[in-house]
């Protein structure tokens, strides 16, 4: 009875290890305790501010800081946007708060790396505890700290009319929530030692217009020395949905629908900025009807994504693909799941999830909207390119795997590919790693030829087999371990295959003139690796089809033809 008591004292005061009241620039906060296994548990902080509530279509501002102990336990308000069902608004403007989560052992952890998550939601919504199941939000990083040993930190910024409206001047510059997203990293770096971080080992990591986020972070002049590495995950700045080329054009359709249309832009700004932001808010959402509408007028969805970044000379000071040097100091790894495009194909060729054939026209008719700019030859090329293995008679599930993969391709793997080159290119002893994930769906009803669909990484790396054990088999386990390893480690040293995790096999550097990329899925081994992912297809986008004229420059050469006649 005397050694049960014992061991019962020693166990209690062996996993004991807790932050309790942290002192931070703004103040001191309390989180919680939440206890993982015998010798193991994470301190959660829920909701600390790291800004003041932001002005309409202003940059952050530094939290004036509060007295007494914040009780940080509950995750606060989400940044005012619209609901995925588009019909209502939910958030607030009072919304740029984050959440810290800390591993301990039996002693207080210190000097850990530091993983910052950017989420994703087209810039028009989402939020730094999205998508809850069972109480538990996607983005919650018990698992992934405790697992990987990290520091995880979730934030929040302006998303939709309030986080990207711009007129491509000073008269609103936009890209307010990227701001956000620095004012957060930088609030990390001053204060995350005293939650035993490494204030010099920060990564950022996230997923679609988070991950383009991260980029368009790494590519600004107002990050240097701020964080260390970088992970983008199906997205990157280059993607053709994550910069918005004509924001004014966009602005002064949003102030027709909430009655600001002026002659004079600066009159229409003076409305906008009088007006309510519930009602700006909806007048971004995507309309489901000119989804439909957009379809069948041989469109493509990804043309209803227009909340974007801007290259606004400041925060983006240029084109992206220009920036690259900004990058240099950045290890970066970045890769795609292997049908990232399959939700937007879905939309665009209605045929595709269904039992109804794809035809070669709704095929061509895909590729018209893709490459609109290019007019007809590119819709032949293209479609060359993707049906040159198809045979006579082509399988359905061939036709319709093809169509998914045009759309990955087009949208996300591509851009994703010339980033990585672009990276090894400007690089200053910065490593670089590509991956393609595609373990197979698990959304119930789709098609049994359907591999990862886009967001599905994001259960693996976050832990969900372990917190949610019943709705997952082993399996699935062997992967979310294999993932929490190689973006931890990556994170300790910037090297995925070194570091306090054990990796299956070595994941070999994406070099300027040697381009391999891991394959991820449940079963990880030697003949992971492989080389130049969908070369024939990368070489395409970016040689073939690239110096095609576009449209506007055919217009322009006849126009000129035509004066030259004339004359």
């Amino acid at each position: 009875m005397l050694l049960l008591v014992v061991l019962g004292v020693w166990l209690s005061s062996a996993s004991a290890a807790k932050l309790g009241v942290v002192q931070t620039e703004g103040g001191k906060v309390e989180g919680k305790n939440h206890k993982m296994g015998v010798f193991s548990s994470v301190d959660v902080f829920k909701g600390i501010p790291f800004a003041d509530v932001p002005g309409k279509w202003e940059k952050p501002k530094p939290h004036p800081g509060w007295s007494g102990v914040l009780k940080a336990t509950t995750y606060r308000d989400r940044c005012l946007q619209v609901t995925l069902l588009q019909t209502k608004t939910q958030g607030s403007e009072d919304c740029l708060y984050l959440n810290i989560f800390v591993p301990q052992g039996v002693k207080l952890s210190t000097n850990l790396p530091v993983m910052v998550y950017l989420f994703g939601g087209a810039f028009l919504l989402g939020a730094s505890n999205d998508v809850e199941v069972l109480g538990n939000s996607l983005y919650d990083g018990k698992q992934l700290a405790d697992r990987g040993n990290v520091i995880v930190v979730t934030v929040n910024y302006r998303v939709g009319t309030m986080g990207f409206l711009s007129t491509g001047d000073d008269r609103l510059p936009g890209n307010y929530g990227l701001w956000d997203q620095h004012a957060a990293i930088s609030w990390i770096r001053r204060n995350i030692e005293a939650f035993g971080g490494n204030p010099d080992n920060i990564t950022i990591f996230g997923q679609s217009s988070g991950a383009a986020s991260v980029n368009f972070q790494m590519l600004s002049p107002y990050n240097k020395g701020l964080f260390r590495r970088a992970i983008s995950q199906g997205g990157v700045a280059l993607c053709p949905w994550a910069l918005q080329k004509n924001p004014l054009a966009l602005t002064k359709k949003i102030a027709r629908k909430v009655g600001c249309s002026k002659t004079n832009v600066d009159d229409m700004v003076q409305c906008l900025k009088m007006s309510d932001p519930v009602g700006l808010t909806m007048a971004g959402k995507i309309d489901i009807l000119s989804v439909t509408v957009v379809v069948l007028l041989v469109g493509v969805v990804m043309d209803l994504l227009e909340l974007a970044p801007v290259v606004d000379g400041d925060f983006i000071p240029a084109h992206p693909s220009e920036l690259f040097h900004n990058a240099a100091q950045f290890d970066y790894m970045a890769g795609v799941n292997s049908m990232d495009g399959h939700l937007f194909a879905g939309v665009d060729v209605l045929s595709l999830n269904t039992k109804n054939a794809t035809t070669e026209k709704q095929v061509k008719d895909l590729l018209a909207g893709l490459t609109k700019e290019k007019g007809s030859a590119a819709v032949e090329s293209a479609y060359d390119t993707y049906t040159s293995h198809w045979g006579l008679a082509p399988e359905q599930s061939v036709v319709k795997k093809t169509v998914a993969d045009m759309e990955t391709d087009f949208m996300f793997l591509v851009p994703t590919q010339t980033a990585l080159q672009l990276h090894t290119r400007n690089s200053n002893g910065a490593r670089t790693y590509s991956y393609l994930f595609n373990m197979k769906t698990r959304i119930p009803l789709l098609p049994s030829w359907v591999e990862a669909e886009h967001a599905e990484d994001l259960q693996y790396l976050f832990g969900k087999p372990f917190s949610m054990s019943l709705i997952y088999f082993p399996r699935h386990r062997d992967l979310s371990k294999y993932m929490i390893a190689y973006w931890t480690n990556f994170a300790r040293t910037g090297d995925p295959s070194t570091g306090d995790s054990n990796v299956p096999v070595p994941w070999p550097q994406y070099t300027r003139n040697h381009r391999p990329y891991m394959t991820i899925n449940h079963k990880i081994n030697k003949y992971s690796v492989s080389y130049d992912l969908r070369s024939e297809y990368f070489t395409y986008w970016t040689t073939t089809y690239s110096i095609l004229p576009s449209v506007k420059r055919q217009e322009e050469e006849v126009e000129v033809e035509e004066e030259e006649k004339e004359n």
